[in-house]
């Protein structure tokens, strides 16, 4: 059986639902599934890098965006076979996903993977589409920029961001810029800013704010089949 460490924890949840047992470890953000029992090897940032080459892994699956290209390079040189992802679109994330379970071990695609894949294809067309800003973290601020995946979720959901051609990928802009972009709605995730009802909104009176799963709008796994209506259902309830 194949030996995988995971940086990341879409990948992690993906591989962890499909192939139990060849996950030997996993960062500390990867927290599905639940009571997953891996060995810890620090964060996606700042990986043990000790700790991994002592499990000998097989494998290890990583992410451009994710983690940092320093931590990826020291673990090819130290003779690890290391396979990195991009994931910027949803037909991105399923080709991806088929790639690292293909090496991780799975013969075929999984139930999971067919019945999100059918999920995203079946998504009528958007009525009428919509503006939003989307943030990300505040103190500072920042938001969705250009090329991502929660950008391009949100946009076959008929949301389409304010800064999709911004310059960076996720950029600084002031509170007073956010609201003078004057969008139709604020999207607010649960992560990596864990936005709530009491912590996001105010900073944008007199305009709707979606409250959604972080979970459904950025990780890329098991979660995809059901991201359409979680999200949808979000995005609908701010409708004016």
């Amino acid at each position: 059986m194949t030996r995988v460490v995971s940086l990341v924890p879409s990948l992690t949840e993906a591989v962890a639902a499909t192939l139990p047992g060849v996950l030997v470890g996993a960062t500390d953000w990867c927290v599905r599934p639940a009571g997953l029992d891996v060995t810890r090897i620090g964060g996606t940032k700042n990986p043990r890098l000790d700790r991994i080459l002592a499990l000998a892994p097989d494998l290890v699956i990583a992410n451009e965006e994710e983690n940092r290209a320093p931590d990826l390079d020291a673990l090819r040189a130290a003779g690890l076979d290391v396979l990195v992802t991009e994931v910027r679109a949803v037909p991105q994330a399923f080709a991806e996903l088929a790639r690292v379970l293909a090496a991780c071990g799975a013969p075929t695609r999984p139930r999971w993977l067919a019945e999100a894949e059918s999920a995203w294809s079946a998504l009528p067309e958007p009525a009428r589409r919509r503006t939003a800003v989307v943030p990300v973290w505040r103190r500072p601020w920042m938001v969705l920029g250009r090329d991502t995946f929660a950008g391009d979720v949100l946009a076959r959901l008929g949301v389409d961001h304010v800064h999709a051609g911004h310059r960076d990928r996720y950029p600084r802009v002031p509170l007073a810029e956010l609201r003078a972009a004057a969008p139709d709605l604020v999207v607010l995730p649960d992560e990596p800013y864990r936005f709530t009802a009491d912590d996001g909104p105010e900073a944008f009176p007199g305009l709707p704010c979606a409250l959604v799963s972080g979970r459904h709008l950025t990780w890329y796994g098991p979660s995809l089949a059901e991201a359409p209506r979680v999200l949808g259902e979000a995005l609908r309830a701010t409708h004016r």
